[in-house]
């Protein structure tokens, strides 16, 4: 063996319990207590948890927007994954006009192939299709390994917008071939609306993109997008859910028998909209925006509940010099925030609290996001599965600071977070890449994960 890891407490979606993990050629081989193999390598585990490496199926890396690029490139963006306890991070690359969805995915896929530090894959953004010969290229994408697309109802003016109709045919054709259609659901012509008021009235802080955002205008877009998921009979998937009344309408679709997945993400369960009343509420521009406290109330009910399917980041930060573009003009502020090494800790450390349980985290962070999105070999810690192990310290307490971070950006919304509780090793496919607060990997080692149709 290459790698044993012995007397941890290991912790599935099902149960935790004493066991040893044997790895070798990058694959868990054996699990059991007192293994007796020999093994090139041997930690002891004792007191520790021991967790599949976490999923996360929402960043946006190297991303232009908003007249820059998001801050975290390929390399950094999963250097800062790996020392999170993410194991594998999902992409969006964005198709444009005239171009191929493979052609697009490939692009994004050869600079992971020498930048990526964690193992990847991509959903790919469909923002045109003005004729039919995208759609025939549905079949290849999936072929490819690509078996997700998604739509924004969104960012009209920056061409990205899809209308009902296209949605129509993405969500028809996705289901065809085995795919899984993602969407940002808000109704864009209502916050273009309020934002033409606001501007006309010279109310130009932070504050007015939640107002120009509010929970009606992500809830009517959710109930839309559910409404033609339900008429095609085909799936869907809710990124970023932030709104109780389009949770209430997921969940119910969900118990009606609708193949409706719910997404949500950390800063919608810490915060609320009154960060955009702070002094630094540039730095929390998101969309969708954070929103009340009966809002961030309902996602915890939701998650410790079951009802709530993944839990991921929209990692997409910029620079504080790049934020200030819109410090009197929120319409300026590059949307965005950071997110992806805080994804597991945050949730373990819900858990280590008592808040939700330790397999519920792992649920929503690991097993339920392979699942869902088709990767075979990743989310749990099973025999003939890739080797991505956390070893996680419970009594271990650390304090975020841009400063301990490993991304790019130069300030972090979770800036003074306490968490109870931090990773202290994680392995991709039993290599070790983040050692006590060490990122002990490189650049190149993240290979691509070609996915498999959604059969549900």
């Amino acid at each position: 063996m290459d790698l044993m890891i012995k007397n941890g407490m290991l912790v599935t979606a099902q149960e935790m319990y004493v066991a040893d993990i044997a790895v070798k050629d990058g694959k868990i081989m054996a699990i059991g207590q007192n293994l007796t193999m020999e093994a090139a390598q041997t930690i002891d585990a004792k007191g520790k948890l021991v967790l599949p490496g976490a999923i996360d199926v929402h960043t946006h890396l190297a991303m232009p927007f908003g007249g820059t690029i998001s801050a975290d490139g390929y390399y950094s963006g999963t250097r800062a994954a790996a020392c999170g306890g993410v194991t594998c991070v999902f992409d969006y690359p964005m198709q444009r006009k005239g171009k191929g969805i493979v052609e697009t995915v490939e692009a994004r896929k050869q600079m992971c192939d020498v930048e990526a530090c964690v193992d990847y894959a991509f959903h790919c953004c469909i923002t045109d299709l003005n004729d039919d010969t995208l759609l025939d290229e549905f079949q290849a994408a999936v072929d490819y390994g690509v078996t997700s697309f998604k739509c924004f109802f969104v960012y009209k003016k920056e061409g990205l917008m899809v209308d009902d109709g296209t949605f129509l045919k993405v969500l028809k054709k996705a289901k065809e071939v085995g795919a899984i259609t993602n969407v940002h659901a808000e109704n864009p012509d209502v916050i273009d609306y309020h934002i033409a008021s606001f501007l006309k009235a010279g109310q130009t802080s932070p504050w007015y993109h939640y107002l120009s955002r509010p929970e009606f205008v992500e809830a009517e877009a959710d109930k839309r997008a559910i409404h033609w998921s339900k008429a095609m009979e085909a799936p869907l998937y809710l990124v970023h859910m932030a709104d109780e009344e389009g949770l209430r309408e997921a969940i119910k679709a969900r118990q009606e028998g609708h193949p409706v997945y719910v997404e949500t993400c950390p800063q919608y369960l810490e915060y609320t909209c009154d960060v955009y009343k702070r002094e630094d509420a540039r730095n929390f521009v998101c969309s969708p925006p954070m929103k009340g406290e009966e809002s961030r109330l309902a996602l915890w009910d939701a998650l410790e509940k079951g009802l709530i399917d993944t839990v991921a980041t929209d990692h997409c930060p910029f620079q504080s010099y790049e934020k200030d573009w819109g410090r009197d003009d929120f319409t300026k502020i590059p949307n965005g925030c950071a997110g992806v090494e805080n994804l597991y800790p945050y949730l373990l450390s819900a858990a280590n609290d008592g808040k939700i349980s330790f397999m519920r985290a792992i649920e929503v962070c690991a097993t339920n996001p392979a699942n869902i999105f088709g990767c075979e070999s990743k989310g749990s810690l099973t025999v003939g599965k890739d080797a991505d192990i956390v070893i996680y310290d419970r009594e271990k307490n650390f304090q975020v600071t841009v400063s301990n971070m490993h991304s790019d950006y130069d300030h972090t919304i979770w800036e003074g977070k306490e968490f109870h509780g931090y990773p202290v090793q994680t392995y991709v496919r039993g290599k070790l890449v983040y050692d006590q607060g060490e990122f002990v990997g490189e650049a190149g080692f993240g290979e691509y994960v070609k996915r498999v149709p959604n059969t549900k």
